[in-house]
């Protein structure tokens, strides 16, 4: 018999659970002492600055760049090269081939990287594990099933042919900003790569590898020209025919000796990167991406080793390697992550009881407000030309692309923390609220870095195959809105504050769940728009809101937890299925305590597992992934995720039983 998400929850709560569920007293008095340790460690935590900051955990795709880069620098550093390749093979599946998240399947283009960074490295192809490694890669399609930026690699060391791939021309940077394409209707992620890309796919700067590096093994059929080509869709008319009709013919024009706009075009592009990689930016973009190939492009163009950009790029980028000695590891993180961490564990301490004028809360909250980007020349004016500057970003420094999520964030916690110049703090969060505000999509909805950047027509570009050339608007950033504005004091009768509700009733599944673009997945986007719409004054009694209620508690699992693997992106039919979590777990309870009803069994086993998952020193364990990059194509684990959502969670949970007594 099938059962609506209702019909689930209601035997989930019942038939399956035969265990003693404890009195809100009892559960109280647990929830006190957890929290209490709880915010002790977090607090020893603290950078001496006012920040908190946690490692952001990948797969071995970076680790594995980081060895192709250096022997396309010709400096490699034998030491490091060596460190690398162990923390490669550490991660190898029984199957052979790597996967890029915890649990995952084997994946072709981290499996792809990760045998020739191996193999560069100097690891035999006759061994055991690369043998398996190759195995598998064929069964998966080989090299030509890689995507463009997988091949772009490869290309730089003479793997793969630049003509088989997408034309990536310069002059694309001359286009009109009012043009129906130009660079501002991608996402800004993509933007920091397709740039530098641009000079390095004028300048092709191949290096080319002693045959014994070579990967001739991973083309199943060998080298013919026919596998390699870009394939055109059955349909005569379709978007993929057209652009690969354009990139035929700017194939074409890249080859003729007179390109009148190319010179100007380049000049633009290098003008366009260093500003974003000069004073105020730790690295273009402040990601791994757009940092390795922002050097690749730089030393295309001519730059030398001493040169002081080139340095400090450089510099920033080898920042982010993590040499664990205690743990014998090395590995890379894509970027950092210290103004989201900050702002959402100062939001769980206070929430939780500790003084909003506390010393680490004020010194945290005046570290943040020093983070506040003002720089009116940011991407985000060409979309949204607001007068007024204001925001904060992901990252340490990354004037450019200060985000609306990190915003969100940062104003949810210096509402709540006291500083010594109270002024000071309403102004910022005063500019920093228009400007959020104005980023409000045509749909109703909030995107992570621009404004109304979803033509969805751009995702048959030749080159966008990594599934990340758009910023849409999403229910979880859209609800979080819904979160701040209704904590500041703007009512849900705003015509803006409709049309956001209206975008997330469009968004809601047909289950009752909704998707989750940046943490995994439903459960996070679930969690994340029930606690927007209770924020706002929604009546959380009305049947669309209890059907996202419902399925929450249909997910829960035996143990009392919540967990969800990054699976449920490739198959929708996963969703909220996997091992319990500490995070996703404070994700589900908060969005359950949003709809009242505290005597739902589910919350109280909720409670009770993160209680009883907490150890003895205050933090709680996590193995799995929960955070998301780019959907299907790469997943992060936040660090601190499992110290912060579940203390926030027992602090909701205290804080609705103080109101229901």
């Amino acid at each position: 018999m099938h059962l609506n998400p209702s019909d689930r929850s209601r035997e989930k709560m019942t038939a399956p659970f035969f265990g003693t569920v404890q009195s809100h007293q009892a559960l109280d008095q647990s929830v006190k002492e957890v929290i209490e340790k709880a915010q002790r460690y977090l607090l020893s935590l603290q950078n001496p600055e006012g920040y908190w900051i946690g490692e952001l955990i990948v797969d071995v795709t970076l680790t594995s760049d980081v060895i192709i880069l250096m022997h396309w620098l010709g400096k490699v550093d034998e030491v490091k090269q060596e460190k690398c390749a162990k923390h490669i093979l550490s991660h190898q599946l029984p199957g052979g081939g790597w996967s890029i998240y915890v649990g995952g399947p084997n994946e072709l283009n981290a499996t792809v990287k990760a045998y020739w960074a191996l193999k560069l490295a100097g690891i035999s192809p006759e061994q055991p594990m690369m043998r398996k490694a190759h195995a598998t890669i064929l069964r998966l399609g080989g090299i030509p099933k890689c995507n463009t930026y997988m091949k772009l690699t490869l290309a730089l060391l003479g793997q793969y042919e630049w003509d088989y791939l997408p034309a990536i021309p310069p002059e694309v940077i001359l286009l009109p900003n009012w043009l129906y394409f130009n660079i501002y209707h991608m996402s800004s992620w993509s933007r920091g790569m397709l740039i530098p890309l641009a000079i390095v796919n004028h300048h092709r700067p191949t290096r080319f590898l002693p045959e014994e590096k070579q990967l001739h093994e991973l083309f199943p059929y060998g080298l013919e020209h026919k596998q390699l080509k870009l394939s055109w869709d059955n349909r005569f008319f379709s978007w993929r025919n057209f652009f690969l009709a354009w990139n035929g013919f700017l194939t074409f024009v890249n080859k003729l000796p007179w390109r009148p706009f190319r010179a100007r075009a380049m000049k633009k592009c290098e003008e366009w990167m260093v500003a974003r990689t000069s004073e105020g930016s730790d690295g273009l973009a402040a990601i791994f991406p757009g940092m390795m190939y922002s050097l690749v492009a730089m030393k295309s163009i001519g730059y030398s080793d001493d040169h002081p950009l080139f340095k400090k790029v450089l510099k920033e980028f080898q920042d982010l390697e993590v040499d664990d000695v205690a743990n014998d590891d090395f590995r890379v993180q894509p970027c950092f992550s210290p103004v989201w961490d900050t702002a959402i564990t100062g939001v769980s301490l206070i929430e939780s009881g500790l003084a909003a004028d506390h010393p680490q809360i004020q010194k945290a909250a005046e570290w943040l407000l020093t983070k506040e980007v003002k720089h009116l020349r940011g991407d985000w004016v060409v979309q949204n030309p607001h007068p007024v500057a204001s925001g904060w970003a992901f990252e340490f420094n990354n004037v450019y692309y200060p985000d609306v999520d990190d915003t969100l964030k940062v104003l949810l916690f210096l509402r709540l923390a006291r500083t010594q110049d109270e002024a000071v703090k309403s102004d910022a969060m005063e500019r920093a609220l228009g400007w959020v505000k104005s980023f409000q999509c045509e749909n109703g909805g909030w995107a992570a870095f621009d404004k109304d950047v979803y033509r969805k027509w751009l995702e048959h570009v030749p080159f966008a195959d990594h599934n990340a050339i758009l910023d849409p608007p999403c229910s979880d950033i859209s609800a979080r809105a819904l979160e701040l504005f209704g904590k500041v004091g703007i009512s849900r009768r705003e015509p803006f504050i409709q049309h956001c509700i209206a975008y997330l009733k469009e968004t809601q599944e047909s289950d009752g769940s909704w998707y989750g673009r940046w943490g995994v997945n439903y459960i996070y986007g679930t969690w994340q728009s029930l606690r927007g719409l209770q924020a706002i004054g929604e009546d959380m009694n009305q049947d669309w809101i209890l059907r996202g209620r419902d399925w929450l508690e249909s997910c829960q699992n035996d143990d009392g937890g919540w967990g969800e693997s990054c699976a449920s992106y490739d198959h929708p039919e996963l969703k909220g299925q996997g091992p319990s979590t500490a995070s996703q777990t404070g994700w589900a309870m908060m969005g359950l305590i949003a709809c009242g009803d505290l005597d739902r069994i589910s919350i109280k086993r909720g409670i009770d597992y993160i209680c009883k998952l907490q150890n003895p020193d205050g933090s709680w364990s996590e193995d799995y992934i929960t955070g998301t990059g780019f959907p299907c194509v790469f997943y992060l684990k936040y660090d601190m995720y499992r110290l912060n959502w579940p203390l926030l969670a027992l602090a909701d949970y205290r804080k609705a039983l103080a109101k229901q007594e």
